[in-house]
């Protein structure tokens, strides 16, 4: 729970014990097994700077989490005790237990942590990619931190369109990752520069850039827009948790307008209507074999190990989807 806001989630959060809740009518009481781990809005949620949330401390943290029904309120009638189920409601992840409202429950065959990169991560990926991105087929697509949670679902997702996919990542674990996953081309960024492989492999330039990372990634996507090309921003890992990088140089519209090209910002929660269709089409596609499911290897046992497991995703050693498992 956040008991101050801070700057740093560590010095924000603590454990806190209260008694066994108990469900309402239309409520289920959860067991968590597994939690997913966003550093980035944990992050900033914890300085305050989520404008669509307007929090006081102390509040819960944790978003998504798998587990088993261990009590049902008496007006639920589509899900018994012993189910398992996935949630996404904030606050509900980082807790051993959790009481949920029953539509925002969802059925699935067992709680294994692969489902936590389908729910919302996968989502985001989907949405952002289709609905903010305009993603076509035969397009050019650059995907940052392309080994990361989202960005491994995106690039599945951009493959499985029928487009060229570009990834950038900074360790040959993450390589050997998108290489399993059909990326066409991987930017080791500790190795090449992304600027100078764009400009001379892609000189026709970018349709589609899904970027995570932000600062100088921003700048090359933006750089190598191709005409009528679409710049998503997912997010800017490089500056959570830090204050923002003061920007001195022309404003970035001449390098737009030229184009016809456009930079949209994505955020899942203002998408709400589509997010039910992308996670019953991510759970098809994940049930057919058709989506591979990558889940970082770090072992992070308990909700003592949580503000461990942001730090770790924050970064960027991961490859994969951090998890916390109870």
């Amino acid at each position: 729970m956040a008991q101050r806001l801070s700057d740093d989630f560590s010095s924000s959060v603590e454990i806190v014990e209260i008694n066994m809740p108990q469900p309402l009518a239309h409520q289920l009481l959860v067991r968590n097994r597994f939690a997913g781990v966003n550093a980035g809005f944990d992050t900033l949620l914890c300085r305050g700077e989520v404008p669509y949330v307007n929090l006081s401390p102390p509040f819960d943290m944790g978003v998504e989490a798998v587990g088993e029904i261990v009590a049902v309120g008496a007006a639920v009638a589509k899900f018994r005790v012993g189910e398992t189920v996935a949630t996404t409601s904030r606050g509900g992840g980082y807790r051993e237990y959790q009481l949920v409202d029953g539509k925002h429950a969802v059925k699935i065959p067992q709680a294994v942590p692969e489902i936590l990169t389908l729910m919302p991560t996968g989502t985001s990926a989907l949405v952002g990619l289709e609905q903010v991105g305009d993603m076509g087929s035969e397009e050019t697509i650059l995907i940052t931190a392309a080994a990361g949670g989202i960005g491994h679902i995106a690039v599945q997702l951009a493959k499985l369109a029928g487009n060229h996919v570009i990834g950038t990542c900074g360790t040959e674990t993450k390589v050997r990752l998108l290489q399993d996953l059909g990326c066409d081309r991987i930017i080791n960024y500790c190795q090449e520069n992304v600027h100078d492989v764009l400009a001379t492999e892609y000189p026709q330039g970018i349709n589609l850039v899904f970027d995570c990372v932000g600062k100088h990634m921003f700048d090359v996507g933006v750089d190598h827009l191709a005409v009528r090309g679409r710049f998503v921003i997912v997010g800017f890992i490089s500056e959570y948790g830090q204050s923002f990088e003061p920007v001195v140089r022309p404003r970035i519209y001449e390098k737009l307008f030229w184009k016809a090209a456009s930079v949209r910002g994505f955020l899942l929660p203002q998408y709400a209507e589509a997010i039910p269709a992308a996670c019953d089409r991510l759970l098809t596609l994940f049930a057919q074999g058709q989506l591979n499911v990558a889940v970082d290897p770090t072992d992070f046992y308990g909700l003592e190990a949580i503000p461990e497991a942001v730090n770790y995703l924050l970064s960027g050693q991961n490859c994969g989807k951090v998890v916390v498992r109870f």
